[in-house]
């Protein structure tokens, strides 16, 4: 298992908060003191489909390996998680909290394990979405960021569209610092299921990568297609990433970086589309992982649009505010903005 250990503060900070981030395919804790800020965090491949053992054994098991030590030195320390931790998978199911939701509903609705060595966990549910007329929508772990990004500024806080790259991307509306309403896409899945298991993706060889000039044209080229595309068009355009390669148009280690553009094209416009029924000024957001991000970046300048801030994991400070919320942290403490 590979583990990695990265300190951001000095031996002597004082411990407040043991955070845990808990996917499907990964686990992240994060040791943290009064104002916020990460001592130490560490990271596994001990995702909830990927336990040492089967059953709450496993989580306890991935818990002791992951941080142990912190635990051991620090008996009284409170210990927050958020993620798939809590879906019906996970440790122990917390169920959604509806919309309007903020770090404080969470905190009202949290569910609660207790480890084999009697240490209580506190994990954060996850947000439903379902308007009138409309298919419920969900999120699990992307409120616990949302949390954290809106820490870091009053005017976020106040209104702003949040967009979260992904497998499944979300698009969030957050009014009055509560989380209103909020779209899925599911476009990262989308380009993996088309690339590794449809006709599009036998061109595309795995043995040769694009040039930085061949991946850029590309992506392009997918943006205006999707900006130009019409109702409906969008099974037809996902073809021509096999005839472009077979006319030899366009070169076979840059189609799926024409695929990747039309594919973030179209959840942009839909996008960019709920961003505009929000008030004139509205701030956009982008937060996940940096490369990701960077190419939503690329695509929403075609647009014309320039993003207020992309944010990396803001999980950590989301956990801390989750904390706070719960009335886990000592009486005083005041996350640093």
């Amino acid at each position: 298992m590979d583990l990695t250990i990265t300190s951001t503060a000095d031996a002597t900070t004082e411990p407040a908060l043991v955070a845990l981030d808990w996917g499907t395919s990964s686990l992240r804790g994060f040791l943290m003191d009064s104002d916020a800020r990460v001592v130490a965090e560490r990271a596994s491949a001990h995702g909830i489909q990927n336990l040492p053992q089967p059953g709450p054994a496993g989580f306890d098991a991935a818990l002791a390996a992951l941080c142990g030590d912190w635990l051991d030195a620090h008996p009284g320390l409170p210990v927050v998680a958020g993620g798939m931790v809590g879906s019906a998978q996970g440790w122990v199911e917390a169920p959604y909290v509806t919309t309007p939701a903020d770090a404080a509903t969470l905190a009202d609705k949290a569910a609660r394990v207790v480890t084999a060595a009697g240490r209580p966990i506190l994990i954060a549910p996850g947000v439903l979405h379902d308007p009138a007329g409309a298919p419920p929508d969900v999120m699990r772990g992307e409120e616990i960021q949302i949390a954290g990004a809106l820490a870091q500024n009053a005017d976020w806080a106040r209104n702003a569209c949040i967009a979260m790259p992904g497998t499944h991307s979300k698009w969030v509306r957050v009014t009055d610092g509560r989380v209103t309403a909020f779209s899925s896409f599911m476009t990262g899945e989308l380009f993996a299921v088309l690339k590794t298991h449809s006709l599009l993706g036998r061109l595309m060889p795995a043995d040769r990568e694009a040039s930085p000039e061949d991946e850029a044209a590309a992506f392009a080229v997918g943006i205006r297609a999707a900006q130009s595309a019409g109702p409906g068009d969008l099974p037809h355009q996902l073809f021509a990433t096999r005839t472009l390669g077979l006319t030899k148009r366009m070169p076979a280690e840059a189609l799926a970086h024409y695929l990747s553009g039309l594919l973030i094209g179209h959840e942009l416009r839909a996008g960019l589309a709920l961003l505009a029924e929000m008030p004139a000024g509205t701030p956009l957001l982008l937060i996940g992982a940096p490369a990701l991000c960077s190419r939503y970046g690329r695509g929403l300048a075609a647009f014309g649009v320039t993003p207020a801030a992309q944010l990396g994991n803001t999980a950590p400070r989301g956990l801390f505010q989750f904390a706070a919320a719960a009335g886990l942290l000592p009486a005083g403490t005041t996350p640093a903005r």
